[in-house]
Formats: structure tokens, sequence, C-alpha cells
């Protein structure tokens, strides 16, 4: 193995890895069932870790994808197919380790549970049920007018907002939404035929006329309600669809691909994936991308040469009339005043005519996202930063409803420029009160943490006929005040006998550690009033920290609650702190800054090299491995709650130069996307901003299975291949060795004892290959 391996040996001068190429020398579309994986564990990482020779046969295959569907494919959608095995052939996911019976179901009109994009679902029918991919969402607000014209209030809003300048209470808000099923997604075996499908839409009791749900999603807060996309179908796969995402018969398991089975790894792990799925789309110059949706460059031509209905003559007229909306009539006395116009881009498509049956099924996500990609360029092309000649400043002011909000002002000179394409809310904020101004001899800003309502109730990990076991982090407003979460399945059992409060005793475990026998053993009171019960009167032990993992276990029926950490292969530092306990590094970063402990939580006294630190820490871009990223602009007024006085910002910039000077801080260059979401390293095309990060001391990696991690080094010239499966040639069979070989990768995976390989597939035990 001494030596560079000889890439010319595998890859042609085209860049494709001749594994991929016919006897002809063509390039083929790969299979994920097929010889070479497509999913490997360097994509575990995210897209900048992956090596260019292993992206090429993910990105020929995606491409594939998204030209056969019929819908923009979101990168969640995407990621389903190269992950469950989405067979171009015309089957879809019919062929597929999919198991109907586990899909959600969902109702037309009724409340449903979060379906983000990419969820696969079963939609209600009085006979055949519909089985179905989500492949498009958008928010359905009743006050979006028919012709667009949405009140300044909804763009922007917060899921539960009940008018201009009311919220709500944020405790479990409730948002209508949109959904566009695929209703083909899994083949002609399992979707009805265009006759029964227009017969249910004629009825529109289990679907809409457009082949739509319209449902009504309550989230369990305000925080899971802001989640992109991607995260929160990330939250979907680990917990409503865990049991397809964890099946053997996937092509290749992603616990296989992070050589782990602990939740931690494997949700990392996962939005790494999703990550490399998405920036291979973006990466793609052959795709035309809006937000997380990709289509083919040539299919947006194509619709852009077209006469027809919603064609490129009706789309270039819309963004002609989001451009005029509020450009004033000329009046015969004085100046006109400010106006501002907000426009949904699905409402207004179907004012024109001939749009209804365009906008059916999936063609209502094609539609929009071409409207939205042909106002974001009339906005890039023909503005400056969103002013245009006439005065008009135009503007993305809300992603998500009614398929895109587009705010139109004039007179746009007045208005401080920024990223046109990046949602600012305009329209909500306009309706808030409008912020006091602080005394300039305060001090600086409490930045807050999350409300009760936003801590969550953890992460269920097992409820039969037994026990409920569910796990979170330590938070900091529990360690201060005592109390932690129970999860509402325990809530309701515990609430049915005993009572609103009863009492519970708390059985604490610090693993590896001696508690005191008053900590060990607590008697403790469960206020169980509606679904956010809690365990009050917490004794926390003196080493728990905000972030420490806990583990809490409540056998039915019994009055005891178990609760224990667990303990790291070694002792780890991480900033400040020393733990040799699991934890979690994004709620360590953000609630074990400086100025937080279990006394109190406040910046009042701290220095400004303390402040620094703490700013960053709190408001920063939180990656996964707790980083803390933060435009290096934002630091003063952020720290502050306002522009500080000179004298103040001049020591926050000193305190900076000391901290990088130190390496405490780390310069660093990001960018932000057109939905605003900041992104590090920076992204070809965005607009670039400069960072400073606070990068905690990283742990060693180790694999829990063994072996070395897969992108370290000395493992330059060879690549590891988890195990997975490979569709056979028909005729041929998998060998007695590969089926027990499959059985013991099911007990890796968790699985019980008498997995078999399905027919048609064997199975391709772990291995390296040279690169």
């Amino acid at each position: 193995m001494g030596g560079d391996p000889d890439v010319s040996a595998t890859i042609d001068e085209r860049g494709v890895p001749k594994a991929l190429l016919t006897p002809c020398g063509r390039a083929q579309v790969p299979d994920p069932y097929g010889e070479r994986a497509l999913l490997t564990s360097a994509m575990t990482k995210g897209y900048d870790a992956v090596p260019d020779e292993e992206r090429v046969g993910l990105q020929r295959y995606l491409e594939a994808v998204v030209a056969a569907r019929p819908a923009p494919v979101h990168a969640a959608v995407a990621f389903n197919a190269v992950y469950f095995g989405y067979d171009l052939g015309g089957d879809g996911y019919g062929g597929s380790p999919l198991c109907l019976d586990d899909f959600p179901v969902i109702t037309l009109g009724e409340c449903a549970p979060v379906l983000p994009v990419g969820a696969m679902v079963c939609v209600a029918t009085g006979s055949n049920p519909l089985y179905a991919e989500i492949v498009y969402r958008e928010g359905a607000h009743p006050r979006v007018g028919a012709v667009g014209d949405v009140p300044a209030w909804v763009s922007g809003a917060p899921a539960g907002a009940e008018g201009a300048g009311r919220p709500g209470d944020g405790a479990t808000p409730l948002r209508r939404e949109l959904l566009v099923p695929d209703l083909q997604a899994f083949g002609s075996a399992l979707s009805l035929s265009s006759v029964q499908l227009h017969r249910l839409r004629t009825r529109r009791r289990w679907i809409n006329e457009d082949g739509h749900v319209v449902v009504d999603v309550r989230y369990p807060s305000l925080e899971a309600a802001r989640r992109n996309d991607l995260a929160a179908y990330a939250d979907h796969l680990l917990t409503t669809a865990r049991a397809q995402l964890l099946s053997p018969f996937v092509p290749v398991s992603l616990a296989a691909l992070v050589g782990s089975t602990h939740e931690d790894d494997l949700r990392a792990g996962l939005l790494g994936l999703l990550g490399t799925v998405r920036g291979v789309l973006t990466a793609d110059t052959t795709l035309r991308t809006w937000g997380d949706y990709a289509m083919p460059r040539t299919s947006f031509a194509d619709c852009l040469q077209d006469t027809g209905p919603l064609g490129g003559d009706d789309l270039r007229s819309l963004a002609a009339s989001v451009e005029r909306a509020a450009t004033p009539g000329k009046r015969r006395h004085g100046l006109t005043a400010p106006v501002s116009v907000y426009t949904a881009v699905g409402p207004r498509l179907r004012e024109f005519p001939g749009a209804t049956e365009v906008l059916r099924g999936v063609g209502y996500a094609a539609a929009v996202c071409r409207a939205n990609v042909v106002l974001a360029d009339a906005v890039r092309g023909d503005s400056d930063q969103g002013l245009f000649e006439n005065g008009s400043r135009i503007t993305l002011d809300d992603a998500f409803e009614g398929g895109g909000v587009w705010r139109s002002h004039h007179p746009g000179d007045a208005e401080k420029l920024g990223d046109p394409l990046a949602p600012a809310g305009r329209g909500w904020t306009s309706t808030l009160p409008a912020p006091t101004e602080p005394d300039p001899d305060l001090g600086p800003v409490d930045l807050p943490l999350a409300d009760e309502a936003s801590l969550g109730t953890g992460e269920l990990l097992r409820s039969d006929e037994q026990e409920i076991v569910w796990r979170a982090p330590l938070r900091l407003a529990q360690l201060i005040d005592g109390w932690f979460p129970l999860h509402p399945c325990a809530v309701e059992e515990l609430h049915r006998p005993h009572g609103v409060r009863p009492m519970v005793r708390l059985e604490v475990e610090h693993s590896g550690e001696v508690l005191h026998e008053k900590e060990a053993v607590q008697d403790v009171t469960a206020e169980l009033g509606g679904a956010s019960g809690k365990l009050t009167g917490i004794a926390w032990p003196r080493d728990f920290f905000p972030g420490l993992m806990l583990e809490l276990r409540w056998l039915r029926g019994s009055p005891v609650v178990r609760l224990a950490t667990t303990r790291l292969t070694e002792r780890v530092q991480v900033g400040d702190r020393e733990t040799g306990h699991c934890y979690d590094p994004r709620v360590l970063t953000r609630e074990d800054a400086p100025g937080s402990d279990r006394h109190g939580d406040s910046a009042i006294g701290l220095g400004p090299r303390l402040l620094v630190m703490r700013t960053v820490r709190r408001c920063g871009l939180l990656t996964l491995d707790g980083h803390a990223l933060m435009d290096r602009s934002a630091l003063p007024s952020a720290a502050y709650g306002r522009r500080p006085a000179r004298s103040q910002a001049a020591a926050l910039e000193s305190a900076v130069t000391e901290l990088l000077a130190e390496q405490l801080l780390e310069p660093a260059l990001g960018s932000r996307d057109v939905w605003d979401q900041p992104h590090f390293p920076p992204r070809d095309g965005q607009r670039v901003i400069p960072l400073i990060g606070y990068r905690p001391a990283q742990p060693r990696v180790i694999r829990p299975w063994g072996g070395t991690e897969p992108g370290g080094e000395g493992q330059r010239g060879v690549q590891f291949v988890p195990g997975h499966l490979r569709r056979l040639r028909p005729g041929c069979s998998p060998s007695d060795a590969q089926r027990a070989a499959f059985r013991g990768h099911c007990r890796r995976l968790g699985k019980a004892d008498g997995w078999e390989l399905p027919h048609g597939y064997t199975f391709v035990t772990e291995h390296t290959r040279g690169r």
C-alpha cells in the first residue's frame, strides 16, 4: 500500500469512474442497488468532505431522478430516491423496502402531524388508500386572497399568529399547509387510474380539486415550526419514519455508513447525507434550483419558450406586474405616501387564463418553482439589489406562505439595501410595536435562552408494554430552576391513575461517579397539566451542566423514574469544560457560555473578552458539532442590543483582536443563500460575509465497530465501503455465506434474528477499496 494510488486506473478523462462505463465507453446511470454503492461514509460528513470521484455516481443518478420526476425534486426527495432505491424504469418506490402500513395517514381538512417534504404518507379515502410521497409544501393561510393579495402581517408571520402584531401563545402553534403528494411515486401497481383520481378530485372529500391535501399542522413548539425543510425531514426520519430509515433492506444503511447505532451519530450522519445531496443538486450545472428544489435547465428553458398557459409570456407578465404593483399613479397634488404590496405567487398564478389544468397535481409545484426562479432572475438581472429603475424595490419577503410572498415597495431608495432574495418578513415586523431605544448608560444585553415551550420533551427511544424510555439534554433553565420535562407518553400514562400533581421517586445515576444519597434518590413532583408535563423540585448533582445528555426510564405502573448519564470512551475537553459523559455540543456551546451557570444567567459585569465569547456562542450560526460562527459586523449591536458607544465598540474590537491572536476565536468567511441561511464554508454564487468563530476542541472520534475513521490520515489511498445490498442478475441467487452475513448485518443494526435477504438481492460485506 505504499505510494499514492493510480487514479487514472479507476477514473477516465471525464472524471467518470470506469465502473460506471458501458463496454462502449458511455457513462451509464448508476443504480442504488447496483454494483457500486452510491452512498459512502464520507458523505455523512457533508458535501465538502466528499472526494470528487465519489460524487460522480451520485450526481449522475440524481440528474436522472430530476429528469424522470414530473415535479421539481426537493433535496429530501432526492435523498429518498438514492437511500430507498427509486427505480427509474417506472416502478418508483414500488419495489423498495418501505413498509406501507407504517406510513402516517392524512385526511383532507383535518389536523395532521408535522409532514415535511419527503414524507411518505397514506392519504385516507373511502376505498383504496393513496400511497404518496410529499414532493412540495407551502403555507395555505386563509387570509391570502384569491389573486395573491396578502395582508402585510401574514408575510413572515410565525406559526400560530392570530393577527397583526398578535403572535399567539406559541406553545403548540397551528398552521394551515398545502401538501402536494406525488400519487404515482410507488409505480402503477400502487397507483390509481386517471379515472379513479378524477372521481376523487371531483368529490373533494379526500383530496381537493387539484389533487392536493390541505391540513392543519400542529407543531410541538415555535422552534419546530421554524426549522428548515431538511432539519424537519431529519427529525421525521428519526422518529415517525425511524423503522424505514433503519431498515436492513435499503441499499446501504445509515447505521452502516456512520458505523454506529448511537442516536447522535445517526442524526449527524443523516444531516450530513442530506447536506451532501443538496450540495450535489446545487453544484450541478445542468440543473436550476429554487431553494432546495431542483429542475432540469432544459425543461425550464422549454417552459420559457412555451406560449401556452403559464409559459414564458405569462411568467414574464407576472414579473412585470410585481415590479409595478407598488408604483403610484400620477396625482395632481403633492407626493404620494410610501406603498407596500405583498403578492403570493401560488394564488396569483391561478388568475392566468387556462392555468387551472396546469396547476393540478404536481404541476402546481413545477409552476410555482419556475415562477419564483423567473422573479429571482429579474431581480438579479434588472435591478440594483432589488431597486428597479421605476423606483420600486422588489424583495422576497416570505419563502413559505402561498408559494412565496414578494414585497413591492415604493419609493424603494429610502430603504436600506441588502440581499433582496433573503426573506426578511417585513410584512409581519411592520405590524409589531416599534422597539424602545435602550438607555445608552445600560450595560450589555442579557441574551435570552429558548423559553420553556421550545425546550422540547426529548427523544422517545422506546415505548412498549413494560416501559417508556426517552432522553434529552439538560438545559440551563432546567438546571437553574430544578426541573426536567416528561415525555408526553409518560405524562398520559401517569395522569390517569395519579392525578395532576403526584409525588414520584427520582433515582439518579451519574455513570462512573458517586452521588450523595440526597442526590441519588429524591422525592419530586410530577406536574401533569396538559401534554407538557415535567418533574419539578429536582436537586441536580453539582457535576451536572447544560448540555449533559440524560436518559430517563419509567416502568409502567411504577412510582419511580430512573435518570442516568452515559459515559464517554475517554474524557474530552470542550471549550472551558472537561467531561467524561455524553453531551449535546449545541446546547453546551449555547448555554454553558460565560455568565451562565446553575446560579443564574446574566451578562452584567462581564468584561469585553467574556462578553465577546458569550455573544458569539449565543448568537452565532450553530453547527451540529457545537461550533458557533457569527457575522463580525453584527457583534457590537448583538452584545448591547443597540449601536454601542464608541468606547464600547472599541473595547469589543480590541477583545476580538486578542481572542483571535490567542486562537480562542478564529476568523472565517461564510455566505448567505437566497433564503438568508448562513453557510460555512462559503458557497459559490452567494454573498460572502466575514465571520468570527468559536471552535471548541474536538474529541477524537472512535468508530464504535472498530477500525479507523474512513476519512482520516493514513486512509487516503483506500475507501471504506460499508455493507450493502446489491440487485442480482436474473437467475442468480446469493450464497449461504452472504445470507449469513446479512443476518449478522441485521443484528448489528439492532434487528432481531430471522431477517432474510429479499428475493433477487445479495449482500456485499463491508470492505476497503483502492481509489
